[in-house]
């Protein structure tokens, strides 16, 4: 009974890493997320305080939520959750968010800008 590789192949063309992608491209605010883990919950409190609507997908309830936590390590260099996405950038997980919110910054990135720069 080892631990198992780390080195897994992800399919980043699948329909995991399609509906992953598609995802973060819905909404202003995509959590991925587990229904019991602390560090979720904290990052979607943070969102309600702000009155700020978030698309939280629960990857415990479903049953490709092993393979999408593949493709979201693929993408963000760790499959831990929550994984939060703000205008399809990866800001990252629970106390990174609530650091963001504590520090004023996440407002900020959730106002969108005029100008590009």
């Amino acid at each position: 009974m080892g631990l198992g590789s780390s080195t897994r192949t992800v399919n980043m063309s699948g329909e995991s890493a399609k509906f992953v992608k598609e995802s973060i491209g819905k909404d202003s605010v995509v959590i991925f997320s587990k229904s019991y883990c602390p560090y979720c919950k904290m990052a979607k409190e943070v969102f309600e305080k702000l009155q700020k609507s978030f698309t939280a997908i629960e990857l415990d309830n479903r049953d490709d939520g092993d393979s999408i936590q593949d493709v979201l390590g693929e993408i963000t260099g760790a499959r831990s959750v929550p994984r939060v996405f703000i205008n399809g950038e990866f800001v990252g997980g629970g106390t990174d968010v609530k650091a963001l919110y504590e520090s004023g910054k996440l407002e900020k990135m959730l106002v969108p800008s005029a100008s590009a720069n």
